[in-house]
Formats: structure tokens, C-alpha cells, sequence
């Protein structure tokens, strides 16, 4: 049967059961219920909890959907940059050879004229939510920093995925390059909405990057990968004292192909605190190549790891910024995104990033 694409408030217990049907469970819901979880600003996300007539063993108690974002300028934020589009695509697509561990799909579905999309998900629980403000252990790093070396390596250099419309920055994509005055637009509106609030230091760098954000953009030339592009503890699952996977990877709209250092220096320039990163950026970076030489990659020295990690110091400062003006503004969105300018802005000035563009 066809199962149609619709939003949390329209989910019946006959359409829950098709979707488990779908993802190879038998079963028949008789009722639910629904909460919204998580901190995402483009989706929603809800759990739903399920009351059973019949089913069989490999039947879950809850399951987690993904929805378009109820507010408008999020939503439409998710439409214009493909988000929806892209996320459905990796789990329905590459999310099996991908090799990083993600939550099991019982059924992804979007409209690619709409962008209407719904996600329906393993609950990930009891594995707990990263924080992008508390941060991670050095022992959850690693973890995150193995996990990124399997998506890096499983698709190094291969052809194939340039020809993939629907990931960012391959050959195919439509519109693949952000367009530098866009860049320039969005800082100045941020540093205009923000005020004070942007220091001495940021507006430095902004007004330096947003200038050069070309040279930034295209001027990598080494081997490309499969890149998460958002890879923070917002979009991690933790095991917690009470289970979990050591650490799963959620929100898969910013996959693209690329360097894979932008997402090794993207999460250890938000996740860890200034001085803990300070003290053992080189032994983390030195961890994620030897496991990225583990998962088969060769060729890719420790001076060009050092190099690429650098410059793409920049990524978590651009996010910053460009997502802050795009989405619903929230309290806690504001404090994310100024935790992750600050950071970037010392991971930026201790890497001397500026004269690399």
C-alpha cells in the first residue's frame, strides 16, 4: 500500500501500523501517544509511544518521527537550502553503506515538488541527547571522531556520489555554490539584529571571512568524502548509564561531499572547551587518522590533516551566523549560536585560519 506523506497531527493508529509494515514488523497499533523531543530548529521531531492490539517481537514500544519545522521561516529555510529533500534521500539511499551508526528508517518518504517529507525512526532512548553548550567527554571525542572516520572513509573518493543531485557540492547539485554576496548579506544582518553582543574578535573574523568566503569555498583540492557539514552533540544520541549506542549520528541535511576535516574540526572546535581542546587537539587528530586508516583510507598524511583541520576552522563560525539568520529565532537558539561563534573565533585565531584563505 501507498502510505501517505502527512504531519504529527494527522498520524491515525492504521497509518502507524503501515509504517511498521513497511519497516518489517507485524503489527496493529490500537492507540498512541504523541510528544515532541529533541532541540532541532529546521524539523520536528516527535515520539510516539504505542499501545498495541497485536504484534510481533521485533515491534518497538515507541518510534521517532521527523516532520517539516511547524514554523515558517524555518520551514522555508529547509525547503530553499533542500534539507528535506537531502535527509530522505541519505537514509532512504546511502545511510546502509554509509558505515557510521544512524538510527534504523522503518519508512522515509518526500514530495520533491513540496518538500512535504516525514522520517519515522528508531527511538534512539535511552541514549541520551548531546548538549552543544555543556559539550563532550574526551572519551565521548574519540567516539564521535571514530564514527566520523567510517563515513569518511566508506565513500573516499568515489565518483559515484558526485553525480548525486541531491548531496551538496558534487558535480550535480543545482545551485552548489553559496553565492559570496549571500555570505556577506547574512553577516552584516547578523551583526546588525546582534549588536554588541558580536565582540571585537568575531566581527574581526567575520568581516575577514564573509570578504574571502570564495577562496574558502573552492579552494580545497584534495581527496572528498562523504561530510555530515552539522556534526555536533545536538545531532548525537549518547549512551546513557541505562543503554544506548555508544553514540548514533541524527540530522542528515547538510550531507555533502567534501574534505572530511570539516566535520573532525566543526565538532572539536564546538564540543570541547577551549583549554581541554587547546590540550589535546594533536592526540584527538592523530586518533581520527589512524582510525581513518583503519576503515582502509591510505595517502592522507598527518601534515595535510593539520592543514585541511585548519582551514575549515571557518565552517562552525559560518554556521553560526548563516543559521542564526535563517531559522526561527529562539532564546536557546541565540545561545547556541553564540557559543558556537565564540568558540570557532579561538579555534580560528589559535590555528592562524585567516592566513589560509
Amino acid at each position: 500500500m501507498t502510505i501517505p506523506i502527512i504531519r504529527p497531527e494527522s498520524v491515525t493508529p492504521d497509518w502507524l501500523s503501515a509504517v511498521l509494515a513497511h519497516g518489517g514488523c507485524m503489527a496493529r497499533v490500537r492507540d498512541f501517544t504523541a510528544a515532541r523531543v529533541g532541540t532541532g530548529q529546521i524539523g520536528d521531531s516527535v515520539r510516539f509511544t504505542l499501545d498495541y492490539a497485536d504484534r510481533d517481537e521485533r515491534a518497538p514500544a515507541t518510534l521517532v518521527g521527523k516532520f517539516p519545522s511547524p514554523h515558517e521561516d524555518s520551514r522555508q529555510a529547509g525547503i530553499t537550502l533542500g534539507n528535506y529533500i537531502r535527509e530522505v534521500h541519505f537514509y532512504n539511499q546511502l545511510a546502509d553503506s554509509a558505515r557510521i551508526c544512524v538510527p534504523k528508517t522503518y519508512f522515509a518518504a518526500v514530495d520533491e515538488a513540496s518538500s512535504e517529507f516525514v522520517l519515522m525512526m528508531e527511538d534512539l532512548a535511552p541514549a541520551e541527547q548531546g548538549d552543544q553548550m555543556k559539550g563532550v567527554t574526551l572519551d565521548q571525542a574519540r567516539t564521535v571522531l571514530g564514527e566520523a572516520a567510517k563515513l569518511h572513509a566508506s565513500h573516499w573518493d568515489d565518483a559515484a556520489i558526485d553525480e548525486m543531485p541531491w548531496v551538496n557540492f558534487t558535480t550535480a547539485a543545482p545551485g552548489n555554490a553559496t553565492p559570496s554576496d549571500t555570505v556577506q548579506q547574512l553577516w552584516q544582518g547578523f551583526r546588525e539584529r546582534y549588536g554588541s553582543r558580536v565582540d571585537a574578535e568575531c566581527t574581526e573574523i567575520g568581516n575577514a571571512f564573509s570578504a574571502r568566503h570564495e577562496s574558502y569555498q573552492f579552494g580545497y583540492r584534495g581527496p572528498r568524502c562523504l561530510t555530515h557539514n552539522d556534526y555536533r552533540p545536538d545531532n548525537m544520541m549518547f549512551a546513557s548509564a541505562r543503554g544506548g549506542y555508544p553514540v548514533a549520528v541524527v540530522d542528515w541535511q547538510s550531507l555533502g561531499l567534501g574534505c572530511g576535516a570539516v566535520d573532525v574540526s566543526y565538532f572539536l572546535g564546538g564540543a570541547l572547551l577551549r583549554d581541554v581542546r587547546r590540550a589535546e587537539e594533536e592526540k584527538l587528530l592523530a586518533f581520527y587518522l589512524g582510525e581513518l586508516e583503519t576503515q582502509g583510507v591510505t595517502g592522507y598524511s598527518f601534515e595535510q590533516l593539520r592543514h585541511d583541520y585548519a582551514r575549515h576552522s571557518f565552517q562552525l563560525f559560518l554556521t553560526a551566523f548563516f543559521a542564526a539568520m535563517l531559522v526561527q529565532q529562539t532564546e536557546r537558539g541565540d545561545v547556541m549560536f553564540f557559543t558556537m561563534l565564540r568558540r570557532a573565533a579561538d579555534q580560528i585565531i589559535d590555528w592562524n585560519a585567516l592566513s589560509l584563505l
